[in-house]
């Protein structure tokens, strides 16, 4: 198959999508399928090359921030990728479209389909759906709420990684009938057998609903204070700093780490304890890196990180202090049950969250809407 992908983030720009959207197409071209993405282009980053066999065409749009975009940055993207396609008609050569979160690049390829006809799949990330994240795009999705219902049904099929995303998608838009298929990871990027400091990580971006400042209550709490490393930007490092020293925490921000820094995956790998305490989540991947790596994890239970670990993770409620410092006080006391999640959480990532078996759903998927299409109208 000739596949064209549409995602405003693509690596090394962007967070967790962007490393979905990375790894579903290295992943695509490796079983031989010919893959092009169309994404954003930042100074430094050429406007044409090959990532391995996927071949990366950039635009330049207003983004200033590797890390994260604004909603006016958005819409900027929109405009300059519409253009983009255009003029290229990189539809023209594919046999399928997928477009990576509903806003911006499903609003691309619903414009592409009134102008040209484009029929397309498009994957939700989780900030592109209504009331996924209150904190974050809720005037946007407020103004765009009629928009997005459009771009959600002009899709040949809507995908989404959680059953609690799927419920977000129904809710916003009842007629949706999201399918729903795991993000998925490279199994050889992290070793899962290296020796580990006795200390806490957590790997996300810097929004209020990550739950990092449960996490600094919680270990201000603990028995036995142990360190804490924090990778990731965003609007609450200056909180989240305060609050460190205020607590007298022995925290290290070590600020966003490009996915192939060295340093992120020695603190993935040589690291005991994974927190991630979200009150939102769609399907994260730096949980599937820690699994990967063989962390033990501590997570929230009424979110989408408990579809991530199943029975690999210890689970909290989120924005449950005193359960979380009690799971946190339990692993840094017993490290036969870290080494026993750890070794689990290896094993459930194997058999569930490999980019073999991601990928293969999703040729499955392709195959199926492209035979849909190609069936005479009143069969």
């Amino acid at each position: 198959m000739n596949i064209l992908i549409l995602c405003y983030e693509y690596p090394p720009l962007g967070g967790g999508g962007s490393r979905v959207v990375a790894g579903l197409a290295r992943a695509l071209a490796e079983a031989g399928h010919a893959v092009t993405i169309y994404t954003s282009r930042m100074p430094g980053l050429p406007a044409e090359a090959f990532d391995g066999a996927v071949r990366v065409r950039r635009v330049r749009t207003w983004r200033r921030r590797a890390d994260r975009s604004n909603a006016p940055e958005l819409l900027v993207y929109a405009a300059a990728m519409l253009v983009a396609v255009l003029r290229d008609r990189p539809d023209r050569a594919a046999d399928l479209a997928h477009v990576h979160f509903l806003l911006p690049d499903g609003l691309v390829a619903w414009l592409m389909r009134r102008l040209t006809g484009l029929r397309f799949i498009a994957t939700a990330h989780g900030s592109d759906v209504p009331g996924y994240n209150p904190h974050r795009f809720r005037l946007a999705h407020r103004l765009l709420a009629p928009l997005w219902r459009r771009i959600v049904a002009s899709a040949d099929r809507v995908v989404c990684a959680s059953m609690g995303l799927r419920d977000s998608i129904v809710r916003a838009a009842p007629e949706a009938a999201p399918v729903v298929i795991p993000n998925g990871l490279d199994e050889a990027r992290f070793s899962p057998d290296q020796p580990r400091r006795l200390a806490l990580l957590s790997v996300t971006r810097l929004f209020e609903r990550k739950g990092l400042h449960h996490l600094l209550d919680a270990a201000a709490g603990l028995r036995r204070p142990v360190p804490i490393d924090i990778v990731g930007a965003g609007p609450q490092r200056a909180a989240l700093e305060a609050q460190a020293a205020r607590l007298g925490l022995p925290v290290t921000f070590h600020g966003w780490l490009d996915n192939d820094d060295q340093k992120l995956r020695d603190l993935l790998e040589k690291t005991a304890i994974f927190v991630l305490p979200s009150s939102a989540e769609n399907f994260p991947v730096s949980l599937l890196e820690a699994m990967a790596a063989g962390m033990a994890i501590v997570t929230t239970a009424d979110t989408g990180c408990a579809e991530v670990v199943g029975d690999a993770a210890l689970l909290v409620p989120s924005g449950d202090v005193p359960a979380l410092g009690a799971a946190l006080d339990r692993l840094i006391g017993d490290p036969a049950l870290r080494a026993r999640l750890g070794a689990r959480a290896r094993r459930h990532f194997e058999r569930a969250f490999t980019w073999t078996t991601v990928a293969a759903t999703h040729e499955r998927l392709y195959r199926q809407v492209l035979a849909e299409r190609a069936k005479p109208a009143d069969a």
